[in-house]
């Protein structure tokens, strides 16, 4: 594993495999890291194809340097946009999953000049907004206002999420489906109808608000949120081959 340092003291986790362009840039999800199924199956297709790959933690996640509940969206973007401006050459392929695919799109808005294409996987675009404020009782956002803070509990078993004010504040702004989305690179955007955590309409909707004329939303009917099935992944990986041979 190795470590990229910021002037302001943060340290990001990564992994790269050198080849040729276009590179593929995969951002992963909220409370996720670089060491998922999906993350590790991309990398071994691009080096099957001597394509150039990276993996990285956002600060807060997995290996990087900083306190989770110190994140927001604004942040996260600033983590990949850095990673690719100092670790990657030429055109990119994003591959964004869950919060991920909502993040590709704040980074190619930034960096448009340097993206090949998006791949969203389950993307969850303006998600604190969407997903956790609209999902909150009335009860819990006046206690988020108050505390600055609140746990969510969750379907898994695991600890629940903490979700900080900053988090939701800072979500506004950097919404990208209350607007047209100046893009115009080819998208693809893969989503199962069977997603409890993020809906599919998501998907959907990104697609109309991007200016982008190709761009294909393909639904899975009996995946959920993962999308780490052996067909989920070849589909995946069928994608980021199509979206190579655009560049």
């Amino acid at each position: 594993m190795n470590r990229l340092q910021r002037e302001d003291g943060a340290s990001i986790a990564y992994e790269h495999s050198p080849g040729k362009g276009p590179g593929v840039v995969f951002l992963c999800g909220f409370k996720s890291d670089m060491t998922g199924e999906k993350a590790l199956a991309l990398e071994g297709f691009c080096r099957r194809r001597g394509q150039a790959y990276l993996r990285f933690d956002y600060t807060g996640h997995g290996a990087s340097s900083g306190a989770f509940t110190d994140g927001t969206i604004g942040a996260w973007t600033a983590d990949a946009v850095f990673v690719l401006d100092r670790l990657t050459e030429g055109r990119q392929i994003l591959v964004g999953s869950s919060m991920g695919g909502g993040l590709m799109v704040l980074v190619a808005l930034a960096r448009p000049e340097r993206i090949a294409g998006l791949l969203g996987i389950s993307s969850a675009p303006d998600f604190t907004e969407e997903l956790i404020w609209n999902g909150l009782e009335a009860e819990m956002r006046e206690r988020l206002h108050a505390d600055g803070i609140i746990h969510q509990e969750t379907d898994t078993g695991e600890e629940p999420t903490p979700i900080t004010r900053a988090l939701i504040e800072d979500g506004r702004r950097h919404l990208v489906l209350d607007k047209p989305i100046p893009l115009t690179c080819p998208v693809r955007l893969l989503h199962g109808m069977a997603d409890t955590d993020v809906p599919w309409r998501l998907s959907v909707k990104l697609a109309r608000k991007l200016a982008a004329a190709d761009v294909v939303v393909t639904l899975i009917k009996d995946a959920e949120h993962r999308l780490s099935r052996a067909g989920d992944i070849e589909r995946i990986l069928e994608a980021v081959a199509e979206l190579s041979e655009k560049a």
